[in-house]
């Protein structure tokens, strides 16, 4: 199954997850929450290709999760900001957060 034939799932999580349901989205999504906004800040941030990244902001802006906004003319340049459709998703990536923190500790190598 794809992911946009979840869309009209009856599961209101099968629904959600044809949005945000992938690791690329929910990144650029704890990057919007952490302040960042430009294009080549996702792409420092994540590491996701250019390709990917414009793929993901166009469905987050089409689903209204985030808006883009002009921030220069020449050449054409946006910041991808929030929505307040976008700023209730900010529970779920705490939870997420928080699960990771507990079950996910970083494991650092040792110098032995």
């Amino acid at each position: 199954m794809k992911w946009t034939e979840l869309s009209d799932n009856w599961c209101p999580v099968a629904r959600t997850l044809s949005v945000v349901g992938d690791r690329w989205t929910l990144l650029i999504l704890r990057d919007c929450f952490l302040g960042l906004s430009r294009f080549e800040q996702f792409i420092e941030s994540s590491g996701m290709t250019r390709h990917i990244l414009a793929e993901r902001l166009k469905r987050l802006v089409e689903a209204g999760i985030l808006e883009r906004r002009q921030y220069s003319a020449g050449p054409k340049r946006y910041d991808y900001v929030l929505t307040e459709k976008g700023q209730e998703l900010a529970p779920a990536l705490m939870t997420l957060k928080d699960w990771g923190k507990k079950h996910m500790p970083v494991r650092r190598a040792t110098n032995a």
